[in-house]
């Protein structure tokens, strides 16, 4: 029977098999993953359209893998492809190999980033000594059943497709030619899924307001691949989201951010402009930034999650808690992208990572260094990790100190040296300035899988000591012990110290931006810092203006985040969240998202869920405002400070 359908079909047979393996590996694939969350899918609206979705999306990867040993197979004789048999079974082989492993990779990616994999998949790579530390310890399981699925996948479609490429019929040239265009014409037409000008692409599979059926739909070759080709276009944000006039653009964000319209002083940097603070000093306090891993609302206490975070709950009634703060993204350089330099998140990458970023870009240590501070980012691991060394040393970071500069560190982990290094080393380091003012962005690493922290230090909140909840007690336990060293010391009443996430753990959910996973603790405390809750809602990018107000400092600057201490009584606050492709404007209750090639949705944020709402244009307009300004001052690099 195999040898009649060999014959029937003849060069084309061996496309057609790796077709029909494709995608029942890829259906099967898909219906696990879907199982496996099937009580977060189960009250979608037309929830099954994940599978016929999910084949059109599987069809466009098999038809691009295919399309280049199809026409290679029937523009060539028999008797050449019988030569050629090794160099066509290589690739069929790699191909079948790389769909297994991407799908099995989907598994324990899903869990941490609730995503398929994307660009973070292919970006982490670059990492892999803290990488694969981190999937060896949390993913064995997975480890074994990549190795195993991926020897027997490659066992077998390495020995069936020589059989079958050995085996196939000589076809006349007249018979091949006819044929040749026919296959090629509906490979192409499969690949783009689309007689239209516009192709078919991840929009394709966004057919819910659940983010994780939308996901569903996908499978991970095509994710990773899309991700790899979108890096070409990243920047471009104005092609995914829609445009508007530049002039207005600018004239939105201006008047979002409240600041007096006047105050603005420069064409040439459009968010430049002047900062007086309400108590100004002729000597303005150091500022403290300690950013937290992974330090998401629902693990403290005081913001109604779990008790974990004792020192930080006591804390809070000693400085200006924000109750109702929430993260620009999901990983941590875009954390540092909000809280040292105030930049708006957009669909690229953090500028961190950016090439026009590198040098002549705003972050708060520019600002100060022209007001003289010493400016220094103390990281408690490797600082080549998601090039924040180049991007602070060449943004006004005078020093940067990493897990290199620990000489005898108590403890070790995947990541770096502990906690507790990280606050002795810092309270060492801000002793040794003296008089002289000085800005510290201090960045923690113990909450990072695999969990890893010294023994003996916390009363553990799992039987299993490295989890999540334990390393969140023990990375709290390091901020308390950073503030009883910093209080001895007499830089301490002269500094403005702010405690503050740079993201959630796990970010997922069943709204098409998961807001409640971006919600974030933050605190602002020490001299001359009012002890009361702020309970509007507030972002990120409000905190550096409200510090430099505390300090005491009267500046310039283009940040665009809120003073809030100058915001009216009646202002309700804003938020700003990127979410994988998904931007989401927030004023109120009201949120406004864009998505790609989609129109904006708006909602309302009650109760914890998105609930759809009627469009506002102009309010959808504020939002679009807010990722094109971002992509034009990148671009036009007109982020920045005046030179000197």
């Amino acid at each position: 029977m195999m040898q009649k359908a060999v014959k029937w079909a003849g060069p084309v047979f061996p496309v057609l098999a790796f077709f029909v393996f494709g995608l029942i590996w890829l259906g099967i694939s898909r219906g696990a993953l879907s199982l496996t969350y099937f009580s977060r899918l189960e009250g979608v609206e037309n929830v099954w359209w994940i599978f016929p979705i999910g084949l059109r999306m599987d069809v466009i990867t098999l038809c691009f893998v295919t399309l280049i040993p199809a026409a290679l197979l029937l523009a060539m004789p028999a008797t050449m492809v019988n030569k050629a048999h090794r160099a066509f079974a290589a690739w069929f082989t790699v191909s079948a190999l790389v769909l297994v492993f991407m799908e099995i990779a989907s598994g324990p990616f899903v869990a941490q980033y609730d995503a398929r994999p994307n660009r973070l998949f292919f970006e982490y790579l670059n990492y892999p000594r803290e990488v694969f530390a981190t999937v060896w310890a949390g993913y064995k399981l997975y480890i074994l059943a990549a190795v195993v699925a991926m020897t027997v996948t490659g066992y077998f479609v390495w020995n069936y497709s020589r059989w079958i490429l050995k085996s196939l019929p000589d076809w006349s040239v007249q018979k091949r030619l006819i044929l040749l265009p026919v296959v090629l014409i509906v490979l192409f037409i499969g690949g783009r899924s689309s007689l239209g000008v516009r192709p078919a692409g991840l929009s394709t599979a966004a057919f819910s307001t659940n983010h994780l059926a939308n996901e569903m739909a996908l499978n991970s070759t095509y994710s990773v691949v899309h991700a790899i080709y979108a890096r070409r276009n990243e920047r471009n944000a104005l092609a995914m989201y829609g445009t508007m006039p530049r002039e207005e653009a600018i004239d939105r964000v201006r008047r979002h951010s409240l600041v007096p319209l006047d105050h603005f002083s420069s064409d040439e940097i459009p968010t430049l402009h002047r900062q007086e603070s309400l108590a100004p000093r002729s000597r303005p306090y150091n500022i403290v930034i300690f950013l937290q891993e992974s330090l998401g609302a629902e693990y403290v206490g005081s913001l109604g999650g779990l008790p974990l975070t004792p020192n930080l709950d006591r804390l809070s009634t000693q400085g200006m808690f924000f109750t109702n703060l929430y993260a620009t993204g999901t990983r941590t350089v875009r954390g540092i992208e909000a809280v040292a330099a105030d930049y708006l998140p957009t669909p690229s990458t953090s500028v961190v990572k950016l090439a026009l970023a590198q040098n002549n870009f705003f972050t708060v240590a520019d600002l100060l260094q022209r007001h003289g501070y010493s400016t220094e980012f103390i990281y408690a691991g490797s600082s080549n990790f998601d090039n924040m060394r180049s991007f602070f040393l060449g943004n006004g970071f005078q020093r940067v100190i990493d897990e290199n500069d620990f000489a005898n560190p108590t403890f070790h982990s995947t990541w770096g040296v502990s906690d507790e290094d990280l606050v002795r080393r810092a309270n060492d380091e801000f002793k040794a300035h003296g008089d002289k003012p000085f800005f510290a962005l201090m960045l923690s690493v113990s909450n990072h899988e695999p969990f890893e922290y010294p023994a003996g230090k916390i009363e553990l909140y799992d039987t299993t000591p490295n989890t999540v909840n334990n390393a969140i007690k023990y990375a709290d336990y390091a901020i308390g012990q950073f503030f009883k060293l910093a209080e001895k010391e007499d830089y301490f009443k002269n500094t403005i110290f702010l405690v503050v996430a740079d993201h959630d753990t796990r970010v997922w959910g069943a709204d098409l931006v998961p807001i409640a996973k971006f919600h974030i603790p933050a605190l602002i405390l020490g001299a001359g810092v009012p002890v009361r809750k702020y309970d509007k809602l507030a972002s990120q990018l409000d905190l550096l203006p409200t510090m430099l107000n505390l300090a005491g400092l009267n500046s310039e600057h283009p940040m665009i985040g809120r003073d809030v201490l100058r915001a009216p009584d009646n202002e309700p606050g804003h938020a700003i969240m990127q979410y994988l492709d998904s931007h989401a404007f927030r004023v109120g209750e009201r949120v406004v998202i864009h998505q790609p090639n989609l129109p904006a949705r708006q909602f309302t944020y009650t109760e914890g869920k998105l609930v759809p709402d009627t469009l506002d244009p102009e309010f959808a307009r504020d939002g679009l405002a807010h990722i094109e300004l971002p992509y034009l001052l990148y671009n036009e690099q007109r982020y920045r400070l005046p030179p000197r």
